[in-house]
């Protein structure tokens, strides 16, 4: 296994992710001897960055890696978790939940904190991160009433937090200003990163705000939930003539192993196959891109690069007066842009009145939880015309 010097730490340039762990039905519980046995793999194999957070798998993450990682000595692994002041605002002096945190029991960022030591059973994070500063959170992260980051500060201080970070879908703008206003305290950041979002989110300008300020990098999303893993019969093809061995995902990874500055590649594996592909990738086969294969690639992106950015984190589906698996919608519409015109009759065919993009009603609650920033509502409405006219 590949490592980086992060502070004094060797992250495994590998980490894992735990946000799309194996299910025992398709929106279920994780499936915890399947889940385990990922985990453990890639512990055996040199894996040591864990990242979880507060509500992923509908809070049943952070339980999961801390029964799961028990079984090995704390000091040969690293944890990461993430506040959720992203789905919290700050009304008559009290703190609310917003989004998915709606109705549930906030009683204050404290508490939040030592539930999630509670959650992770163990007696410090490694790394704990404000979960997706972006322009609609970054006022209540920055509220001195609130004192949400002092109290981190000292939680730090305390040695209870190790390394203070945070994770980001927001502009590189709002990243550097944060950190101004954090004065040095931010020591990573996890960001959405990848060589289509390179551009199509301007994750460059992210990385070299980031860079700038000496602040590592653990890149999110490096196969964007799966959808680099087959980017369409052209793409795959120029990809498969010049590397006929490797997979399509492989290239998403070594593009990351050719920024110095990405410390982790975060991966949410969720099944044997991936962790076994992905562990081989960060270490007997450890080959960051060339030039030339970055230009090639460049040249597959061009063919996909209208898709709609979607990286099926469900955050959209959580208040959804409707319940839409909005994520199966829009990678539906993406497969019929892609010329798959099938994809339309099958929706048509196999999704019930109340599953259709046509049920969507634009209250746009998907729109505002949505870290990628799409305008759900009109892409939906632009598939429910789709289907009407195919």
């Amino acid at each position: 296994m590949e490592y980086a010097q992060v502070k004094d730490m060797k992250l495994s340039r590998l980490g894992m992710g735990n946000m799309r762990l194996p299910t025992t039905a398709e929106r279920g519980p994780i499936d915890y001897e399947k889940a385990r046995e990922i985990v453990h793999y890639a512990y055996e194999h040199g894996v040591n960055y864990y990242d979880t957070a507060y509500r992923y798998h509908q809070g049943e993450s952070e339980p999961f890696i801390g029964k799961a990682m028990k079984e090995f000595p704390r000091s040969s692994w690293y944890l990461a978790s993430k506040m959720p002041g992203h789905m919290m605002s700050y009304k008559d002096g009290k703190i609310v939940g917003i989004g998915y945190l709606t109705g549930f029991e906030l009683q204050s960022v404290e508490w939040i904190f030592e539930k999630q030591l509670e959650n992770c059973q163990v007696d410090y994070f490694d790394f704990y991160l404000l979960h997706n500063l972006s322009e609609s959170s970054f006022d209540f992260y920055t509220n001195e009433e609130v004192g949400l980051f002092n109290y981190l500060v000292k939680q730090k201080e305390a040695g209870r937090i190790r390394h203070l970070g945070i994770s980001s879908h927001g502009r590189a703008d709002t990243i550097e200003k944060f950190l101004k206003w954090a004065g040095g305290q931010v020591e990573i950041a996890q960001i959405q990163l990848n060589y289509l979002d390179w551009a199509l989110q301007d994750a460059k300008a992210k990385y070299d705000v980031l860079t700038r300020y000496g602040v590592p990098v653990v890149a999110m999303e490096p196969v964007r939930g799966g959808r680099l893993a087959a980017l369409g019969e052209a793409a795959d093809a120029m990809l498969k003539a010049a590397r006929p061995n490797d997979s399509i995902a492989s290239w998403a990874f070594r593009y990351l192993q050719s920024l110095p500055n990405v410390a982790v590649a975060l991966s949410g594996m969720s099944t044997m196959a991936q962790v076994r592909e992905n562990v081989e990738l960060y270490s007997t086969r450890y080959e960051p891109m060339p030039d030339a294969e970055k230009e090639l690639l460049q040249k597959a992106v061009d063919t996909v690069a209208d898709m709609i950015p979607c990286t099926e984190c469900r955050y959209c589906t959580e208040d959804c007066p409707q319940q839409l698996d909005i994520p199966k919608l829009i990678s539906m519409f993406n497969e019929a842009n892609f010329g798959n015109a099938r994809i339309l009759a099958r929706a048509n065919e196999t999704l019930g009145e109340a599953e259709r993009p046509s049920a969507c009603v634009s209250c746009g609650v998907c729109a505002q939880l949505c870290p990628q920033g799409i305008d759900i509502p009109g892409v939906l409405g632009q598939f429910a015309e789709a289907i009407k006219n195919a």
